[in-house]
């Protein structure tokens, strides 16, 4: 049975968000570090990311200055240094101090990333677009790092072995994965057999 639907009043809604670390160095070279929900992947050749960052973020200086940025994903054992990554300004302050995790330098970009972290996804930026309070960036995929042991046996990261948090932005709320619901590219082909293919 059906239930009605009722109207909201517009706001920045995605169910559920990504939930990710965008690091980089400052203005005096140290490695800096901001979560961020409204992002994902935008493109598949050349493979991108978007990110939507206000131009007050100390990250958005960093990026418009040297054009590169590394996008960690943290477990859901980071739920803490994640959130205060959140809510702590880098200008005057050190985060990764703060909280005891781990900046590395990359060997391919300008940009550090987080040791602690399950995945980190080198980026350089190729657009930005101002769009109202935030910047639309898009940056270019160029290396993704990977724990060994959140890869499955095909290499791959699993995201039942990353963990990673998902975002209600609404609710204020992380949360963690769920079981897999279906195959995607498979779990809707009980539908093709009434669909005229030459």
């Amino acid at each position: 049975m059906w239930c009605m639907k009722k109207s909201i009043s517009p706001v920045p809604l995605l169910c559920p968000g990504p939930v990710l670390i965008i690091c980089t160095y400052g203005s005096d070279g140290r490695p800096d570090a901001m979560t961020a929900a409204w992002g994902g992947i935008c493109c598949s050749e050349p493979p991108c990311i978007s990110l939507g960052i206000q131009q007050t973020r100390y990250t958005w200086e960093n990026i418009t200055k040297h054009g590169e940025f590394m996008v960690c994903i943290p477990s859901e054992a980071l739920v803490e240094e994640t959130d205060f990554f959140g809510i702590a300004s880098g200008r005057n302050l050190d985060k990764f101090q703060e909280t005891g995790l781990t900046p590395v330098k990359s060997d391919i970009i300008e940009a550090p990333y987080i040791e602690e972290c399950p995945i980190a996804i080198a980026c350089r930026a190729r657009n930005l677009v101002p769009i109202g309070s935030h910047t639309l960036i898009v940056g270019e995929i160029l290396s993704i790092l990977a724990d060994e042991d959140a890869c499955g046996e095909d290499g791959i990261p699993d995201i039942s072995l990353v963990r990673p948090l998902l975002y209600d932005s609404q609710k204020k709320t992380y949360y963690n994965i769920g079981e897999p619901a279906g195959r995607a590219f498979s779990s809707g082909m009980k539908f093709r057999r009434n669909v005229y293919e030459p």
